[in-house]
């Protein structure tokens, strides 16, 4: 079964799968479906560039043979010989021969290079699209500087993978059979066994070495991924660091985890050393052998000067892709290794799902309804315990309550961040997991408590609620928030860049952006999830004005902390660990004389000594909602 959530240390250890599985998942990418975009020219140029590999082996292979006989013509057997003559035909050939092998290789390099770069960006975009396709549970877990990490490595790893599996292994194995079918041949079998017995003691030697210094190369992984999720959460959280003066230890602690990477690094580059050091003797000892058997027969008189040139020429020809192999296979061994933490990333199955038969849903006034609704993020700790009410179209209902109450959970759920675990939630009589979650999402505009922007233009942050927008229309929504004026004042307008989650813009300002965007949107239902609690006074008085233009005439929803913000809700909900304890309209409410009529009364007694309460439901702990 796969995994329905991402721990944290998914992020620095990846599973140890099999080579092959991965192999096999790039597979779709170099050889396409047929309803994939340019699936038959990607094919093509696959076949293209394999065909071009196999004819310059063989201008590769070829060229030492009429090196060969020119030699041979040059060095005749009989010493005694008073000419000879140039052998211009064999030396044109050997020469167009290594031509061709080089000419070839180049053109299936320019024939493939739209495969790999494509198979880079298909693969990117299939494993972003999957993230976004992730539950809520798993991006509150992750550790952002890892993932982001392990993406770009895996990326990187892909595209060295598929040029450097093709283009080198392929290759080479090619030419090693070339060569020992040519030295079989032309000599005896033992120059082609012992060609081919230096190959597999090569391979060999360098596959067990490189297994064994894997475990290296993941130790350094993990500390890396752990020094960027350091630096990144030092840097996100610059303000908090200066506030504290925490300068140094936030360096000290990212120079410790360096320190292990160093040393991890160090362990791995010696036992690379050891491994090129025993590879080079292997090439040596090889060689030595095959001039040594080549001299013995020249000696002997069954064989030329320019056999002995031949075998020479090839054991350097092949020690040439050998010496690189070596590379080339710690290069895919670690590309995999790469390439497996993104594949961890794509086992990780959604938590939310549409059902196969799911539909979009259909808004015709926009009735919200809970009905016996119970939810827990951790089964030991319930959050909501068998929850009902209804939101009739265009009304308002709000939400208040100590923080942990189980507010804005309220909000997760409607927004099927999160599936209940009993009970049902609908929009005009419609369960939202047998519908789209795209679809009810569509339906619903969120203005949150903290707005964080991208960091891009105001415009764009505004668009962002329908892309394809009209300037006209994000002007219109921009004014309706009452934040046009403050824009157009603005040295470039429209085109101001925000910020790093909009930090350039006040926190008025931002939640006037959100409310452009809501308008923008156009969203039947409405959900404010404590959009003012965050501002001082002022603000939030004229913020609230927005909210009440925005929501007229639609479902709205409003989780607040201050009850003065929501004395003209049609129905308010008093949450207490979980549950309705209170409902009514304010009026109703404060006859009731219950929890909610005793925090009203703190509120106005704080207003008339002059102190402002943030809060007022004062829980004895605060807990997380």
């Amino acid at each position: 079964m796969k995994n329905l959530a991402y721990s944290p240390e998914q992020a620095d250890v990846g599973r140890k799968r099999g080579d092959w599985h991965v192999i096999k998942s790039l597979l779709p990418f170099l050889w396409p479906a047929k309803d994939v975009p340019d699936a038959l020219e990607i094919k093509a140029r696959v076949t293209i560039a394999m065909l071009c590999i196999v004819l310059a082996k063989v201008a590769t292979v070829f060229a030492p043979i009429y090196l060969k006989r020119a030699v041979d013509a040059l060095a005749p057997a009989d010493a005694a010989t008073a000419a000879v003559s140039i052998p211009l035909a064999l030396i044109i050939a050997y020469g167009a021969a290594r031509f061709l092998g080089q000419a070839f290789a180049q053109f299936r390099d320019a024939v493939f290079a739209k495969v790999g770069v494509r198979a880079v960006r298909r693969s990117s975009a299939v494993v972003l699209a999957h993230l976004h396709r992730l539950s809520l549970r798993f991006h509150l877990d992750r550790r952002t500087g890892a993932l982001s990490r392990s993406i770009e490595r895996g990326r990187n790893a892909i595209d060295s993978l598929v040029s450097v599996s093709l283009f080198n292994v392929l290759p080479t194995l090619l030419e090693v059979v070339l060569v020992f079918g040519v030295l079989w041949k032309a000599f005896n079998v033992w120059f082609g066994v012992v060609s081919l017995l230096v190959v597999i003691v090569y391979v060999a030697f360098t596959s067990f070495t490189t297994e064994w210094r894997l475990k290296y190369r993941r130790e350094s992984n993990a500390l890396d991924n752990k020094a960027g999720t350091r630096a990144i959460d030092s840097l996100l959280n610059y303000e908090t660091v200066k506030t504290f003066g925490n300068e140094d230890l936030e360096v000290r602690e990212y120079d410790r985890v360096m320190g292990e990477y160093e040393s991890a690094s160090v362990r791995s580059q010696s036992s690379l050393a050891m491994m090129n050091v025993g590879q080079a003797f292997i090439i040596s000892v090889g060689l030595a052998v095959l001039m040594a058997m080549a001299a013995v027969g020249k000696i002997a008189g069954t064989m030329t000067v320019g056999d002995f040139t031949l075998v020479n020429l090839y054991m350097l020809q092949l020690s040439q892709p050998l010496n690189f192999f070596g590379f080339v296979y710690r290069n895919i061994k670690q590309s995999l290794v790469d390439i497996e933490k993104m594949f961890d990333l794509m086992d990780v199955e959604p938590e939310i799902k549409d059902k196969p038969d799911a539909k979009p849903l259909h808004v015709n006034g926009g009735e919200v309804r809970f009905e016996n609704v119970s939810f827990a993020y951790d089964p030991r700790r319930p959050i909501l315990k068998n929850i009902s009410f209804t939101v009739p179209p265009g009304k308002m209902t709000a939400f208040v309550g100590a923080t942990g109450s189980g507010k804005s959970t309220i909000g997760r759920l409607l927004f099927r961040y999160y599936d209940v675990a009993n009970g049902s939630i609908s929009i005009d009589g419609q369960d939202i997991r047998d519908v789209m979650q795209a679809s009810v999402r569509a339906a619903i505009g969120v203005v949150p408590q903290d707005t964080v922007l991208f960091n891009d233009t105001i415009r764009y942050n505004v668009s962002y609620a329908r892309p394809d927008a009209p300037d006209a229309d994000i002007d219109h929504a921009a004014g309706l928030a009452h934040i046009h004026d403050f824009i157009a004042a603005l040295p470039d307008g429209y085109q101001t860049l925000v910020g790093e989650r909009g930090l350039k813009l006040s926190g008025g300002e931002k939640q006037r952006v959100a409310i452009a965007r809501v308008i923008l949107k156009g969203a039947p239902i409405l959900l404010f999830d404590e959009a003012t609690s965050a501002l001082d006074t002022h603000t939030e008085k004229e913020i609230q004005a927005n909210l009440r233009e925005v929501s007229i005439g639609r479902t709205t929803l409003v989780i607040a902390h201050r009850l003065s913000t929501i004395v003209d809700a049609d129905q308010i909900l008093v949450l207490a660990d979980g549950e309705i304890i209170e409902r009514g309209t304010h009026e109703e409410l404060l006859r009731q004389g219950g929890s909610y009529a005793s925090a009203w009364a703190k509120q106005q007694k704080s207003m008339a000594v002059g102190i402002e309460d943030r809060d007022d439901f004062q829980p004895a702990v605060r807990v997380a909602e």
